[in-house]
C-alpha cells in the first residue's frame, strides 16, 4: 500500500505535467524567433556550441531512482533504458547553423550529466558501458578526441561539476547504502582529484545528495533530502558546503514542505540562482519549473523564489543571465528568457529525450576556499551559542535546558517499499544510536566534540532528562572542523544578533566529550529490550484476560508488529515524530510527551522498575521507539506478501460469515449497514487527519483520543503467536466463555460453529505466516538481499552461508555502521 502512494504521487506528478503541456509552447525551430533574436545579441553572443546527451527514459517514477539496480532484484535495473540497450549520444549543436556533432557514441551504453571546463576545451561526463551496470567518470575534447576514464569500481559516479582548485565534485553510490523509504541506492557528495584519483567523501547524508554546482564564492550548491523524525516525501531542498566538506548550511527551504529542489545553477553576475521546481515528492528527470531564487532575505522567505513559467515542465536549466536559460523539454533544446517564453533551437528525433545543454563558453573559476580538515583528528568541534534562540519555542524559560542528547542517524544496507515497514509504525524511518549527553551551559551555550563524519542531531534535556524540543534534521562535521550554530531552529538571518564568542560561557572552556550511557545499548530493539522489561511489569494487568485499560502488552505477533508495539502508539502512550512535517513545538515529542514513562515510576499501580529499566525505555522512545532494532527484519516483498496474505484471507474468506455475525454494529467489505454508527474492520491506517487544527504531513500518522480506525486494525484484531487470543474471537465471545463481551454474546461458547470457522482461519494465518521464521522469533534469518549486500560491502566473507552460517544479525549491522566511521591515519 504504501508504494501504491508512492505511485499515487507520481501520478498527481505526471497529471501536472500533462496539463502544463498545453501552456507557453516555444517559438518554432529556426532564427527568426524574437527570444532567441535576442539572446543571440545579448547573453549568447559568444555561445556558439551548445553540448547535451540524449539517452533513453526510465520506468521508476521517482527522480533519483535512475542509478544502479533494484534491492528486490538485482537483475531489475533502474538506470536509463531498464537493462536495455541504449542510445546514449553525447552531442554538441552549432547553434546558429543547427548542426549537431555526436562527440561520443556510447554504442547501447548511457551518457548523462556533461560539464564544460572552465577554458571550453573539455567535456566532463558521466558514462555505463553497454553490458555494465554502472555510471563512471570519463572526460574528453571538446572535438571527440582523447576519452579518458577517470573513476571505477562497483558503484555509480555521476553529476559531476569541476572545482576551482581543479578537483572534480560529483555525486555517488560509494556511500553503500540505500534509499529509507524506496528500493534504489542512495548517492551522495564526493570530490576527487582531476585525474580520479583521491576520492574523499564530502556528505554524510543517508538519503540523496543531488546536481552539485559552484557558486561564485566557491561554495558548492547541492540538493539534499533529509527526513529525521519526519516526512519523507516533503524535505529536499538546497544547501551548501565547501569544496572540502566542511560548513554544511541550508540555502533555501527545508523548512516548507513540498518541491524538489534542484538542478541548481548560479545566474552569472548576480547573487541569484536558478533551479528546476519540481513538484511535490518530484518528477522523473528532475523535470519541474524554472525558477529564480534570491537568498537576500535567507532560505525562508518563499517571496524570494519567482517562477519563469506556468508550464509545460522543463529540466536542467542552465542560466546566462537573469534574462536568458538554455533548458531541455522532452526531445527539444530551448532558449527561454525571463519571463518564460521560449524559442526552439534543436529537436531531436528518433528514440530518446535530449538532457543537460551546456554551452561551451570560457568562464572564470570561482574563488578557492582552503581546506579547513584535519584528517588526523576523529572528531570536530561544534559550538552552540544559545538553545534558547529560535522559532517554534513557546514554552521554553531560560534555565530549562541542562543537557543535549546526541543522536546518530543510521544508514541501511537493504530496503524493499516506500514505508518504514517494521522499523517503525510509520514514525521514524532510520535507526537512531544513542551517542550521549553534553552539558548546557547557563547562558544557554554548548561546545562539544561530535565524531567526524557521521550525521548527527541533538535533542534538548531537561533536568529530569525529559525531551525539550527535538532537532528534526541532521548535521555533520569534518575532521578537525570547528562550527557553530546560533539556536534552535533559529531564523538564519540573525546570525549577526550571535554574541561575540569570548561572551559564550561554553567556549571558555574545553569542548565537552560526549557522556555515553555506559552498559546499556545503543541502538534499541523492542523485542530485545522493552518487550522484557513489558513482561515483568505490565502484562500483569493488561494481557488477553485482564486487558485494563483495553490495552495489550503482551509480545504475540499480529501482521506486522506486536500487540503490544501497536498498542503503545494506538492508546498514544509513546509520542515520537509521527512522519509530520518536523520543528515540532517543544514538548510534544519524545519522553516528556510520553505517558509510558509516567507509568513506570511507582504512580501507576505501584510499578516500579529498575534504573537501568527505566533508562532503557527513555533511551528507545528519544531513539525514535523503533520495532526493529536490526535492518535485517526489512522485510523483502516475499516475506511482505506472506504477512499480508496470511492476514488478509481471514477476512476475505471470512467475509459472509463477518457479515452475518458482525454487520449489526459493523461495515464489512462493501456491506451497507443502516443501523448504529458502523465500524470498518481492516481499516486504512493513514487516512487523511480531518478534524484537526494543524498542517499534517502527506503520510502522516494520525491517532486520535479513543480512535475506533486502531480497535479494530488487523494490527490488533489478527493473533498471529497465539490465535485463539485474537481479539477478532475474544471481543464477540461471551465473558463466560473466556471472551471479553465486548459486542455481547455474538458467541456464546466456542463451541459455536462460526466461532470455530473463525478459529480455523486464524489458525491457518498462524501457518501461512509461519512459513519462515518470522523477525524477534527463534530461526529468524536475515533475507537474501541482505546477505547479498553485507557480502559486497565486505561485512560477511563472500563464502558465507545464508541459510545455515551462523550469525549475529546485531552484531553484522553495527559492523556495517563502523565501515563509515572515520579512521585517521596510522603515522
Amino acid at each position: 500500500m504504501k508504494d501504491l502512494r508512492h505511485l499515487c504521487l507520481a501520478l498527481v506528478s505526471g497529471l501536472l505535467l500533462r496539463e502544463a503541456a498545453s501552456a507557453d509552447a516555444p517559438q518554432p525551430p529556426g532564427p527568426g524567433g524574437s527570444v532567441l533574436a535576442k539572446a543571440l545579441a545579448g547573453p549568447m553572443t559568444d555561445v556558439d556550441q551548445i553540448v547535451f546527451a540524449v539517452r533513453l527514459g526510465y520506468d521508476d517514477p521517482h527522480w533519483y531512482a535512475n542509478i544502479g539496480y533494484f534491492c528486490e532484484d538485482e537483475n531489475q535495473k533502474a538506470y536509463a533504458g531498464n537493462g536495455k540497450p541504449d542510445v546514449g549520444n553525447l552531442c554538441k549543436l552549432d547553434v546558429r547553423s543547427g548542426e549537431v556533432t555526436v562527440l561520443f557514441d556510447a554504442e547501447g551504453g548511457s551518457i548523462r550529466d556533461p560539464e564544460i571546463h572552465y577554458d571550453a576545451r573539455n567535456v566532463l561526463f558521466s558514462f555505463r558501458k553497454a553490458g555494465t551496470d554502472y555510471f563512471h567518470l570519463y572526460e574528453i575534447n571538446l572535438d571527440g578526441t582523447g576519452l579518458r576514464q577517470l573513476t571505477s569500481g562497483e558503484f555509480d559516479d555521476y553529476e559531476p561539476a569541476y572545482l576551482p582548485d581543479g578537483g572534480i565534485v560529483f555525486v555517488s553510490t560509494r556511500c553503500q547504502c540505500w534509499v529509507n523509504c524506496w528500493k534504489t541506492q542512495v548517492g551522495v557528495l564526493y570530490r576527487c582529484d582531476a585525474d580520479g584519483s583521491n576520492i574523499q567523501r564530502l556528505s554524510h547524508n543517508a538519503e540523496h545528495d543531488n546536481t552539485p554546482s559552484v557558486l561564485p564564492d566557491g561554495r558548492i550548491l547541492y540538493t539534499r533530502w533529509e527526513y529525521v523524525d519526519r516526512s519523507q516525501v516533503e524535505f529536499h531542498h538546497l544547501w551548501t558546503m565547501n569544496p572540502d566538506g566542511t560548513g554544511e548550511t541550508v540555502y533555501y527551504g527545508n523548512m516548507h514542505p513540498g518541491i524538489v529542489m534542484i538542478d541548481a545553477k548560479p545566474i552569472p553576475g548576480t547573487r541569484s540562482i536558478v533551479a528546476s521546481f519540481s513538484p511535490g515528492h518530484g518528477v522523473t528527470d528532475h523535470q519541474g519549473i524554472a525558477t529564480i531564487v534570491s537568498p537576500a532575505k535567507g532560505p525562508d522567505s518563499e517571496s524570494t523564489a519567482r517562477r519563469l513559467h506556468k508550464g509545460p515542465l522543463i529540466k536542467d536549466p542552465y542560466p546566462l543571465s537573469t534574462d536568458c536559460f538554455i533548458v531541455a523539454q522532452g526531445n527539444q533544446l530551448l532558449v527561454m528568457d525571463g519571463s518564460g517564453k521560449t524559442h526552439s533551437v534543436y529537436r531531436h528525433e528518433g528514440p530518446g529525450a535530449v538532457h543537460e545543454p551546456r554551452p561551451v563558453i570560457r568562464r572564470e573559476r570561482e574563488r578557492m576556499l582552503p581546506s579547513r580538515v584535519a584528517p588526523d583528528e576523529p572528531t570536530g568541534q561544534l559550538l552552540l551559542a544559545d538553545v534558547y534562540l529560535g522559532r517554534n519555542t513557546q514554552g521554553i524559560r531560560r534555565g530549562d535546558i541542562k543537557k543535549l542528547l546526541v543522536l546518530e542517524l543510521l544508514p541501511k544496507q537493504v530496503n524493499f517499499s516506500g514505508g518504514p515497514d517494521l522499523v517503525s509504525w510509520l514514525g521514524t524511518f532510520s535507526l537512531e544510536r544513542v551517542l550521549g549527553t553534553v552539558p548546557v551551559e547557563k547562558d544557554g551555550s554548548a561546545y562539544f566534540e561530535v565524531p567526524a563524519g557521521r550525521p548527527v542531531f541533538f535533542v534538548t534535556l531537561d533536568e529530569n532528562d525529559r525531551s525539550v524540543k527535538r532537532m528534526q534534521s541532521f548535521v555533520s562535521v569534518m575532521p578537525g572542523e570547528v562550527t557553530s550554530c546560533v539556536g534552535c531552529h533559529e531564523q538564519r538571518s540573525m546570525g549577526p544578533q550571535l554574541r561575540d564568542p569570548s561572551d559564550v560561557a561554553a567556549f571558555g572552556r574545553p569542548a565537552s566529550k560526549i557522556e555515553p550511557f555506559a552498559g546499556l545499548p545503543d541502538v534499541l530493539d523492542f523485542s530485545r529490550d522493552i518487550q522484557p522489561i513489558l513482561d515483568r511489569h505490565c502484562v500483569e494487568c493488561h494481557n488477553y484476560k485482564q486487558r485494563d485499560g483495553g490495552v495489550l502488552l503482551t509480545g504475540d505477533l499480529g501482521p506486522q508488529w506486536s500487540h503490544s508495539f501497536f498498542s503503545l502508539f494506538a492508546h498514544r502512550q509513546v509520542a515520537d515524530g509521527r512522519n509530520g512535517l518536523g520543528n515540532s513545538a517543544p514538548r510534544t515529542i519524545g519522553s516528556v510527551a510520553s505517558p509510558l514513562l509516567d507509568k513506570l515510576d511507582r504512580s501507576h499501580y505501584d510499578v516500579d522498575v529498575s534504573p537501568d529499566e527505566w533508562r532503557t525505555v527513555w533511551l528507545w522512545i528519544e531513539s525514535g521507539a523503533p520495532y526493529a532494532g536490526s535492518y535485517a527484519g526489512l522485510r523483502n516483498a516475499s516475506d511482505q506478501s506472506i504477512d499480508f496474505t496470511a492476514t488478509a484471507r481471514v477476512f476475505v474468506n471470512g467475509n459472509e460469515l463477518l457479515k452475518r455475525r458482525c454487520s449489526e454494529c459493523h461495515a464489512i467489505g462493501d456491506f451497507k449497514n443502516e443501523t448504529g454508527k458502523p465500524l470498518p474492520f481492516v481499516p486504512n491506517m493513514t487516512r487523511n487527519s480531518r478534524g484537526l487544527k494543524r498542517p499534517t504531513g502527506i503520510h502522516e500518522r494520525v491517532v486520535l483520543p479513543d480512535d475506533p480506525l486502531t480497535r479494530f486494525s488487523e494490527n490488533i484484531l489478527v493473533n498471529l503467536t497465539r490465535p485463539a487470543l485474537s481479539p477478532l474471537l475474544l471481543g464477540p465471545l461471551a465473558k463466560e466463555a473466556g471472551g471479553w463481551g465486548s459486542c455481547g454474546q455474538v458467541f456464546a461458547d466456542t463451541d459455536d460453529a462460526d466461532y470455530q470457522v473463525l478459529l480455523a482461519l486464524l489458525k491457518k494465518a498462524k501457518s501461512d505466516a509461519d512459513a519462515r521464521p518470522r523477525y524477534a522469533t527463534p530461526g529468524f534469518r536475515p533475507n537474501r538481499q541482505y546477505v547479498r549486500e553485507m557480502k559486497k560491502y565486505g561485512i560477511l566473507k563472500p563464502d558465507f552461508d545464508a541459510d545455515k552460517g551462523p550469525i549475529d544479525i546485531f552484531q553484522v549491522d553495527q559492523a556495517y555502521w563502523r565501515s563509515f566511521w572515520h579512521e585517521p591515519p596510522r603515522k
